[in-house]
Order: structure tokens, then sequence, then C-alpha cells
């Protein structure tokens, strides 16, 4: 069972409400998406707020964290309550397909740790099928809101799986919304293949960057250093 409480250098994640808990994935897309400048923020999917509160802690932005999930609202809420950068965040309850529908003002800034699971069998519990399938979220709506809400010199960053990153992709250039950036994720030192693709997608073409990580040598929790240089503003022991 998870621990009710995550602990990080400058805030704590509270996640006895939410059915998803802090994860690697939300760690890695928070730790390697860079706010820049951005003014404004949106964390689409934001389950406890962690990847708002990583965010907020290295910008000066404002940020919308959506979710629609009731209980991961009212937990992402108690979260942001609890942290020093709780002036800039506002938790909407609210399906992204509505909240686009209805946003007047563009983001500089999406990001998203997206339902990802396509065509496989479903949780027990609905809250983690709602936050872990793409049956509420399919990857053309998530597209089509997107392509709504980024400001036109905008990015929009995401992590997926490594086929489903790829069906991603090809699906978001046919939209003009291109990857100008990734990162290839591997679990350990000795697999052969990424278990993750991070991506950052502009609606302007760019010259392409590409690199990749380990989270871990061949040892469980005995981080890569890369790692280790990614997470270290945020995991305690870093």
């Amino acid at each position: 069972m998870a621990n009710e409480v995550f602990a990080f250098k400058q805030f704590t994640v509270k996640q006895d409400k939410c059915a998803m808990k802090v994860g690697t994935d939300a760690v890695l897309l928070g730790a390697w998406t860079e706010p820049g400048k951005a003014q404004s923020i949106l964390d689409i999917g934001t389950g406890t707020g962690i990847i708002a509160l990583m965010l907020a802690q290295r910008s000066e932005a404002r940020i919308d964290a959506i979710d629609i999930d009731a209980d991961a609202c009212l937990q992402a809420e108690e979260n942001v309550r609890n942290c020093k950068w709780k002036e800039r965040i506002v938790v909407h309850h609210v399906p992204l397909q509505s909240h686009s529908q209805r946003q007047t003002n563009k983001y500089d800034l999406i990001v998203s740790n997206p339902p990802y699971f396509v065509d496989s069998s479903k949780a027990l519990y609905i809250e983690r099928t709602t936050a872990r399938h793409t049956d509420l979220l399919p990857y053309c709506e998530l597209l089509e809101s997107v392509l709504l809400l980024l400001g036109k010199n905008g990015r929009f960053c995401v992590i997926l799986p490594k086929e489903e990153g790829e069906l991603f992709r090809d699906m978001a250039e046919k939209k003009k919304l291109y990857l100008c950036k990734m990162t290839r994720v591997k679990s350990k030192a000795d697999k052969v293949t990424e278990k993750r693709l991070l991506m950052q997608f502009e609606f302007q073409r760019k010259s392409f960057s590409e690199s990749s990580i380990t989270i871990e040598e061949d040892a469980r929790h005995s981080y890569t250093p890369e790692y280790m240089e990614l997470t270290k503003e945020y995991y305690l022991n870093f």
C-alpha cells in the first residue's frame, strides 16, 4: 500500500483520497518539463496535484489544474492549500473537453500525464479505471482540446508508454502539432527498449532533439546519476 503522505523538498503531497498515487511518470514529467517564462500553465488530469506543484516551484506562472474525478480535486485542493504557491494554483473539477470550450485565454504551457490504456482489462475501482484508461479522454479529444487551449507559441508536454507515444505523435502531426523534443525513458539499465516517452510538442516545426534517460541501475532503488540530476530539486534523498 502506498504511503498516505509523500514528502518532497519544498512541498508535501497527501494521497489518501486519490485513486492514482504519486508515481514515477508524474515526477518525470514534472521535472523534465521546462516552465521557462510561462505565465500560464494547464495541468490536465492533475490527480494529487503533484505536477502543478512541481511546476509552481520552478516558475512564477498561474496554474490551472483540472481533473474529472471529484476526490482527486479535493485531494489536489488540500495539497495546494498546504503549499507556498497556493495563490497561483487553482484546481477545477471539470472534464478537459468542457474546459476547452469555456476557456477563452490561451496557455503558454500545457502538461499532461494522461490515461493511456487504450484496450486492456479495467481496474476494480471506477476511479482508478478513469485515471488509467482512455475511455473518457480519447487521444483525439485530448489533442483537439490542446489545439484549442494552447497559445500559438506555446508548448505541450506529455508522458506516454512507447507504443502509445508513437501513435500519439502521428496523430499530433496530422493536426500540425509537431514533436520538437523527446526523451526515451528506460526503467532499468538492463532493459533493451524504453518504457516511456517524454514528448514536447509545438505548433512550429523546429530542429528536433532526442535524448534518453535510465531510472535505475540493475538493483531496485539504485538510481542512475542522470535520474538523480533530473529530480534533485524535488526528492529528499537526492
